[in-house]
Formats: C-alpha cells, sequence, structure tokens
C-alpha cells in the first residue's frame, strides 16, 4: 500500500460533523472526511499531569507489607465524571521487578474539579486482593482500567487480570467509585469458553452522550463493547458482567478491524476508551502499535511507536467498519511521551470524558506517566502532524 509524503494537519470545526463514502482519512482530502474527534492538543505547561509518588503506602495483601504502590509508575489511566467533578482511575506500579508487567499493578483513584488538575487518594482502590480473583490477579495484579457509567450511577471499569500467565478482561461495579465489587473475568460464563485460557485485553463499551455527559448505551438491545489487540472484536452482554464474543459464520471470534501492513497499527489496533454513539455512527479510539521490524512498518514513524487512531462502525451493526483513519490523530511528541519504561514512545489513549462541553483525553505517556489532551468542538485545532518520508 502506498505511503502518501504529506504532513498530516487538518483543521477540524465541531463534532463529527460531514461523512463520506471513503473508506478512510486522507491526508491530501480532509474537508469531507470530517466524521473523527479531535484534533486534541495539549494544554500548555501543564503536561505530564500524574507522575509516580514514592511518599504513598498502603498495606499489601501479598507479601504482607507496607509498599510504596505507585512509586516506579503511573499510567494508563481511565476516567468518568460524577457530579461535576472528573475522577480517573489510574494504573501504578511499585518497585519491585523489573521490566514492564514484572512488577505489580494496582488502581489509584484521583479527582480533578477542572479536568487538569488531580488530587489523589492515598492509597489503591483495586488490587490483588485475598478474594476470589486470587488466580486472576496475583502477583502481576491489575492493568489498564477503561471506566464507564450508567444512567442510573453504576460504576462499570473494565481491566487486565494479570496473574503472569494469561491476561484476561476483568469488571468491577461500585456506586461511589471507591469501593469495588469484583466479577472476575467477564467471558467465566460465556458459551465460548476458549477465553478463559486464551490471552485477551483491552475493552472499550460502547457510551453515548446523555445530558452533557457520556453514560453506557446498548446497541441493539444490549449491551456492546470492543476489545482486543491483535484485531478489534466484540462482545454483548444484557447485565454488564457476563458478556459473549460476537462469533463468525465458523464460530471463532469476529475480527472487525486488523492491523495492516506499512501503516501506524501494523503491530496491533488496541482497543482504547470507551467507544462513543454519534450521529454518524459509533466511534472506536484505538491504539496503533508500529511494527517492530522496518520491512513491516509505517517508515515514517520509529518503530515500535504506539499512536492513537480512530474507526468509525455502522450504528445498526457494530462489526460495519463505514471510515477508518490512515495515519494517527495523536502520536508521541513530547520528550515525557518518548522516555520512561517504554521509550519507544506511546500516547497510550484510555480515558475520554466529556466534561464542561469539551472532550478531555487521558493517556499514557511511554508507560511512565499520565498526560492530557483537550479538544474543544468551538475552535479549529489540528491532529498531530506526521514526519514527511524520507523514501
Amino acid at each position: 500500500m502506498k505511503l502518501l509524503n504529506l504532513i498530516f494537519l487538518i483543521p477540524v470545526i465541531g463534532v463529527l460533523t460531514n461523512c463520506t463514502n471513503s473508506s478512510s482519512v486522507k491526508n491530501d482530502d480532509p474537508k469531507d472526511t470530517i466524521w473523527y474527534l479531535g484534533g486534541f492538543v495539549r494544554p500548555a505547561d501543564v503536561n505530564p499531569i500524574m507522575k509516580p509518588d514514592s511518599t504513598t503506602t498502603f498495606f499489601d495483601p501479598m507479601s504482607k507489607k507496607m509498599v510504596r504502590w505507585e512509586e516506579n509508575d503511573t499510567f494508563n489511566p481511565g476516567a468518568v465524571v460524577k457530579d461535576d467533578t472528573v475522577f480517573m482511575l489510574y494504573r501504578a506500579e511499585d518497585k519491585f521487578g523489573i521490566g514492564i508487567g514484572f512488577r505489580t499493578s494496582r488502581l489509584g483513584l484521583a479527582y480533578s474539579l477542572d479536568g487538569i488538575n488531580f488530587t489523589r487518594f492515598p492509597e489503591p482502590v483495586l488490587f490483588p486482593d485475598e478474594d476470589e480473583q486470587k488466580k486472576y490477579e496475583w502477583p502481576g495484579g491489575i492493568e489498564d482500567p477503561r471506566v464507564a457509567v450508567t444512567d442510573d450511577g453504576t460504576f462499570v471499569v473494565f481491566y487486565t487480570q494479570w496473574n503472569r500467565d494469561t491476561p484476561r478482561l476483568g469488571v468491577a461495579t461500585s456506586k461511589n467509585l471507591r469501593e469495588w465489587q469484583k466479577h472476575g473475568p467477564i467471558f467465566q460464563h460465556a458459551k465460548y469458553s476458549k477465553f478463559m485460557t486464551t490471552p485477551h485485553k483491552s475493552a472499550s463499551i460502547v457510551t453515548e452522550v446523555k445530558d452533557n455527559r457520556l453514560v453506557v448505551s446498548k446497541v441493539n438491545g444490549k449491551y456492546f463493547m470492543y476489545f482486543g489487540e491483535h484485531g478489534v472484536h466484540g462482545a454483548t452482554s444484557d447485565n454488564l458482567i457476563d458478556w459473549e464474543p460476537v462469533l463468525d459464520s465458523v464460530g471463532n471470534p469476529a475480527k472487525f478491524i486488523d492491523v495492516r501492513e506499512g501503516y501506524f497499527d501494523s503491530a496491533l489496533t488496541e482497543c482504547g476508551p470507551p467507544a462513543v454513539k454519534t450521529d454518524k455512527g459509533i466511534l472506536l479510539i484505538y491504539n496503533g502499535k508500529n511494527h517492530n521490524e522496518t520491512q513491516f512498518a509505517d517508515k515514517r514513524l520509529p518503530t515500535g511507536t504506539y499512536s492513537g487512531g480512530q474507526v468509525l462502525f455502522d450504528k445498526e451493526d457494530p462489526s460495519k467498519v463505514l471510515e477508518r483513519m490512515d495515519i494517527p490523530f495523536m502520536r508521541p511528541m513530547e520528550a515525557f511521551e518518548k522516555s520512561g519504561q517504554y521509550a519507544d514512545g506511546t500516547v497510550f489513549l484510555q480515558g475520554l470524558v466529556f466534561y464542561k462541553s469539551q472532550w478531555y483525553m487521558y493517556y499514557g505517556c511511554a508507560d511512565s506517566m499520565v498526560g492530557v489532551a483537550v479538544y474543544n468542538p468551538k475552535v479549529q485545532s489540528s491532529f498531530d502532524p506526521m514526519p514527511i518520508s524520507s523514501e
């Protein structure tokens, strides 16, 4: 597939206006393809908005010791609005173990009255405990939360249960964001039982803007989520707890989009924040990883880079792709996005809220810190520019 050697600077006016019959956003003709969200602007002199903290401690049920639970890294947040306040669930790692995936992850909670400046609670609110989820969450812990809220005020978070054997999607619910009830793996009662032994992660439940906030929304009478990192899959539920994957004609999990050689998402297409239902369709923001091998990668970007993409699905058939970006709308640009645990560069998009008439995106920076970018629908803004190819 031929790559365009242009800088990607798209002015955007309004939220998800015109849509065309094109299958992707083209660099050279953006004016008729405004179905997407953004661009997002990093506020000046505020990022990163969260860094590791070596002063907070709590009693760890695994080691039976006090641990500095967020000393090494704080990253990959989910976010939700409650009572005019933004609440963030963020992943925090201690210093025990070396390398990504070999420390213990717990979920901390923080709140903000402006979407930018956050105050943290001193102890994690979700962590590997002496409970029924021990076999799924010890010793790796709880990773990468995506959080949403229902009309009746029930908060639901989907996260990766990591026992350092098989990563699985788990779910928990809460009424106050501080006390959570774990319900275990989302596919433990599914008719398709293979996901209990097959790695899977990254769930983006469908939401919609209602009364100026994002709330969980049904599709064809059921809750619907996108999930996965090696291609995007789907699942449905009647109760938010028990999920059934969408299967293809031969009985395997259906894959709605896949990785693309030569593009920013040539290695992974990992689902991001909750998907958003709009008048154009269902918008899914996902994290595309550039391939580690140059011959398969987008050569304009460093190998291994995580950048943000968007894809639009049909509202009636949420497996049907209407539009898909060929180039990322956010990519690692700042120094704090290209240093830390993941030095190849990461903007890992995971938290999205509609707050005070603007969109706030919360993301992991190089698996080490948390950043924020804001999209104001009333102001023209541009996507992150793509480097010009040397070829």
